[in-house]
């Protein structure tokens, strides 16, 4: 009788701490960097514009069929251009979706990684599964990946082919070279349209390699086509991004 009393007053004050624990810690509504900065976390059907430097690159993307986007990092870049591709997909002005990116190792080699070639590309193309996840689910994205509706491929097995009735992204384009993103551009064929996104301060090439900003600058007087240059404003991660990259 002793024992199971002590046993109840046991269970009864790991009860307390418990609820005080919780009282101390009340669950969020959703993780926010800063108290006064509460934001929806949600899905949204449509995706909306933080500023007017990303409502130029929408406005850009439905209006042209090249469209350059450079800015630093967390300016939404990547996440705009695969929420396009997925509105277009959906409306069914594109019966595709071709996303491409460099395999460049940020600063530090991976060594040999197991598995077939899709399993080795895994790791570089991360960031394209994550925002195609966001706005499709994993569910529908694995049955458009297994259909072929969505194709995610490197840089290096881009070259000979057409795109035609395509939305094309290419992304981290500042760790591409000029011939190879000069090769990439003149994949575009009928109905489709191509967004390139790179941040040229942070490219992982060596020095005079990437070919990004030259690219930029040349097309920039091409008529047709658009580019879009992202700054520190339209930075929309944590509040601290933007201070780091003005020291960094």
């Amino acid at each position: 009788m002793t024992k199971r009393s002590g046993r109840n007053r046991t269970r009864d004050r790991s009860h307390d701490e418990t609820a005080s624990v919780h009282r101390l810690f009340p669950p969020a509504s959703g993780w926010h960097p800063l108290e006064n900065d509460i934001r929806d976390r949600k899905y949204v059907k449509n995706v909306r514009a933080m500023s007017p430097t990303q409502e130029e690159m929408i406005r850009a993307v439905e209006e042209r069929s090249v469209v350059l986007a450079l800015g630093p990092a967390g300016t939404g870049k990547t996440y705009l251009a695969v929420a396009k591709a997925v509105d277009a997909l959906d409306g069914g002005r594109v019966s595709r979706i071709v996303l491409s990116r460099p395999a460049v190792e940020a600063g530090e080699s991976l060594g040999f990684l197991p598995g077939d070639v899709g399993e080795k590309l895994a790791p570089y193309l991360r960031p394209l599964y994550d925002a195609l996840t966001e706005r499709l689910g994993t569910k529908r994205l694995k049955a458009l990946l297994a259909e072929g509706t969505i194709e995610i491929a490197p840089v290096a097995y881009m070259r000979g082919r057409t795109l035609n009735d395509c939305f094309i992204v290419i992304d981290e384009a500042q760790n591409c070279t000029y011939s190879q993103l000069k090769m990439l551009l003149t994949r575009l064929g009928w109905r489709s349209t191509m967004v390139l996104t790179g941040d040229p301060d942070q490219t992982d090439l060596l020095s005079g390699l990437s070919g990004n900003s030259d690219i930029a600058a040349r097309l920039e007087k091409v008529e047709g086509i658009a580019v879009i240059r992202l700054g520190e404003a339209d930075i929309v991660r944590h509040p601290l991004v933007a201070g780091m990259l003005t020291v960094l």
